[in-house]
């Protein structure tokens, strides 16, 4: 275990975990394919699930990606999922991405997931820069952004293209390790 909230705790991924992911995914597809396309086409089936888990523990491992899981501790159901991605090593920064069930939206489950893996970022990972990407019309993100005090920076113009969709801009938002 990486860390706990009240209700929840938040783990590494783990090759066990194919068939709840897969559950989540499926069950979130709509909400999800925007934004985690990649994830979503990795994990329709359990096969591809757990060939997805196996991925993601050998690049958490060698400190290539890093995805958290984040859970309920009484039922141990798989709510959400958090990554640390984009991993520049030189420069100590790597960016966020998040999503969460439906049906736990708006209980700042993520805002907190993401304050406490920012601080794991900063004192385990040793990372100086925590970047969140964001598309304007995702409020829900930007309050994700604010409430952990990351600073917008700059609009990132053609960022993201969704699948046969136009390219988007993007806000990038930052927070630094001061110490």
């Amino acid at each position: 275990m990486i860390a706990e909230l009240d209700k929840y705790y938040i783990d590494s991924i783990q090759v066990k975990d194919a068939w709840k992911l897969c559950d989540f995914i499926v069950s979130n597809e709509d909400k999800l394919k925007h934004y985690f396309p990649k994830t979503v086409a990795q994990n329709q089936t359990p096969t591809l699930s757990q060939d997805f888990c196996v991925a993601k523990v050998k690049q958490f491992q060698s400190k290539e990606e890093f995805l958290f899981l984040i859970k309920e501790k009484e039922t141990h159901s798989l709510i959400g999922l958090v990554y640390i991605k984009k991993l520049d090593w030189v420069k100590k920064q790597g960016e966020f991405a998040y999503c969460i069930d439906y049906s736990f939206a708006g209980q700042k489950i993520i805002s907190n997931s993401v304050r406490l893996l920012s601080e794991y970022a900063f004192n385990h990972l040793n990372l100086k820069t925590l970047q969140i990407i964001v598309f304007e019309e995702n409020i829900a993100s930007i309050k994700v952004a604010s409430n952990n005090n990351f600073v917008w920076k700059r609009t990132l113009k053609n960022e993201f293209t969704p699948e046969n969709k136009p390219s988007l801009d993007m806000e990038l938002f930052e927070l630094y390790n001061e110490s």
